[in-house]
């Protein structure tokens, strides 16, 4: 299983989740979309121990099987057919949130995420 691993579910496994931590152990790839990456970085800045969460940030990201996952032209085509499908449903979820599931989908990842709004997107598989 490869798993996209989103920003809350970053922060349980830094708290000592192990749920999160047997999932990750068990996947064969973590990938952290960008817009994750983007999202941790701006919460280290604003708090008082940005320092110390960026070089634990840091180490987490040179373990192996670890990756930072960035969009391409496909990711956008796939961004413009959720978003469309969101707002036909209305269930618009955050932009970030949008950008984290076009990855997902066009690399078939499974989600590791508690945000609920992702559950408007059927096609997403989410642990």
């Amino acid at each position: 299983m490869k798993v996209a691993l989103d920003a809350n579910r970053y922060t349980d496994l830094c708290r000592g989740d192990l749920e999160v931590a047997h999932i990750l152990e068990n996947a064969d790839e973590v990938l952290l979309p960008f817009a994750v990456l983007a999202e941790l970085r701006a919460g280290f800045a604003l708090g008082s121990l940005g320092r110390e969460n960026d070089q634990v940030l840091d180490r987490f990201l040179r373990k192996p099987g670890i990756e930072v996952l960035y969009p391409d032209d496909t990711t956008t085509r796939i961004y413009g057919r959720l978003y469309r499908q969101l707002r036909r449903q209305g269930t618009p979820i955050p932009i970030n949130d949008l950008w984290i599931a076009a990855l997902v989908v066009e690399h078939n990842l499974t989600l590791c995420s508690r945000d609920r709004h992702f559950d408007h997107l059927p096609q997403i598989e989410i642990v």
